[in-house]
């Protein structure tokens, strides 16, 4: 351990690098004896793997039974100066990678940092993008700015969306979203579904996307101020190549990650001009629109696919990766064991498996008819569905809007007709 500890010595740092460790030292002086009780066996040679290593050796290996109370201050600040450590590492890789170790990095981050289940989520939602969110039932206006429910069914939204940014805490925000959602598709109108985003289209976004809070005078007669993180969720999935989607917990270390002054939660101006702007420098973003290539049905005849149409078949998967390649951004964050099994898709899965397995007798919330139709209709585009099931569209209809989910209702189907 002394010598893992000792190893960023030898090390050619950056500035921020240097000040990462030097913070680290602080928090490893309480925790001292405790850390020289962990075994080591790797030491890695670079920052970024010193950074990782240590940082695991914290979560998994450290006896947390024999600290004090008052070491667990120290070891929480250690870790989360390891986890920023990590990810100002992997952002220096960012900042001058060309596309084709952008997209690898990326794949090698798929199990880690759920990648399959985020482009679920942004497939789904390029299928519903044109349409105005006025028009959107209630379940996919929330998938589209970042607020989970019980009410997403999880066997037709597979995906969590609040991946990227959630958006559960900005109260305000989806009250004016519920009231006036027409108000906020004319703001969103300001920038183009294809092509170039121009900071003309940025900034009539931002006026009427301001207009809309500040006309919210019910607790302020001066109305409310408008939140930019909100703003970057609704703009980065719009245009998921042309924007980083922020939350209040990410702006810091994105920040730090892109060498640019800390923004505000209010500062418009400086997310174009600093956080977009500093991203259009990099190669990776400048990269041309890979060709689309024709999937070679004659090779995998008779076999099975291994991966589903939401995150692309192996031939245009780079292309998917090009098309949302400012949001995954996200991806050179510092993540753990602990961040894909804590989506909320898979923790709402579960809870609705193991209710069923108790047969809960909780009474189930209702759909309005309209949602019902809708997420009964898309689960029954599935060509693995049996015809019948496709005349039982109206049973099935209304099982989903008394309550139960799109999967029993079909289940219940086939146990009474198959």
């Amino acid at each position: 351990m002394r010598k893992l500890l000792s190893s960023p010595v030898n090390m050619p740092l950056s500035d921020a690098e240097n000040q990462v460790y030097q913070n680290a030292l602080k928090y490893v002086t309480p925790l001292s004896l405790n850390l020289m009780a962990v075994k080591v066996t790797h030491r890695p040679d670079d920052f970024l793997g010193w950074c990782g290593e240590l940082a695991r050796l914290c979560r998994e290996e450290l006896n947390k039974d024999l600290l004090e109370d008052e070491q667990l201050l120290p070891l929480k600040k250690l870790q989360d100066i390891l986890e920023a450590g990590f990810t100002l590492s992997q952002f220096k890789m960012a900042r001058i990678a060309p596309w084709p170790i952008f997209a690898s990095f990326i794949e090698q981050q798929s199990t880690i940092h759920a990648l399959d289940e985020r482009l679920r989520l942004l497939n789904y939602l390029d299928e519903i993008r044109q349409q105005p969110l006025a028009d959107l039932i209630v379940e996919d206006r929330l998938a589209f700015s970042g607020k989970h429910t019980t009410q997403h069914d999880y066997s037709i939204y597979n995906f969590d969306v609040e991946w990227f940014a959630g958006t559960k805490g900005a109260k305000v925000f989806h009250t004016l979203l519920e009231q006036s959602p027409e108000k906020f598709d004319a703001a969103l109108a300001h920038i183009p579904l294809t092509g170039e985003v121009s900071h003309a289209n940025y900034q009539s976004f931002v006026n009427d996307f301001q207009q809309i809070f500040k006309e919210y005078t019910q607790t302020k007669a001066q109305g409310e101020k408008a939140p930019l993180a909100v703003a970057t969720r609704l703009l980065a999935m719009r245009r998921p190549d042309q924007f980083i989607a922020l939350n209040n917990n990410k702006i810091d270390i994105l920040c730090q990650g892109l060498s640019i002054a800390k923004l505000k939660n209010t500062d418009f101006s400086s997310y174009w001009h600093d956080m977009i702007g500093t991203m259009r420098t990099f190669a990776w973003w400048h990269q041309a629109q890979p060709e689309i290539v024709e999937a070679n049905s004659d090779a995998n005849e008779g076999e099975e696919s291994s991966q589903d149409e939401a995150t692309g078949n192996k031939e245009n998967r780079e292309l998917i990766l090009w098309k949302n390649r400012a949001v995954l951004i996200d991806l050179f964050l510092f993540a753990d064991a602990d961040l894909a099994p804590n989506s909320n898709y898979i923790k709402l899965r579960e809870k609705m498996l193991n209710k069923a397995k108790s047969k809960s007798k909780a009474t189930p919330k209702k759909r309005s008819k309209e949602s019902a139709e809708i997420l009964v209709d898309k689960a029954l585009t599935s060509e693995d569905l049996p015809a019948y099931l496709q005349g039982k569209r109206d049973s099935i209809i209304i099982q989903v809007k008394n309550g139960k989910s799109v999967e029993q209702a079909i289940g219940l189907m086939r146990a009474i007709f198959g």
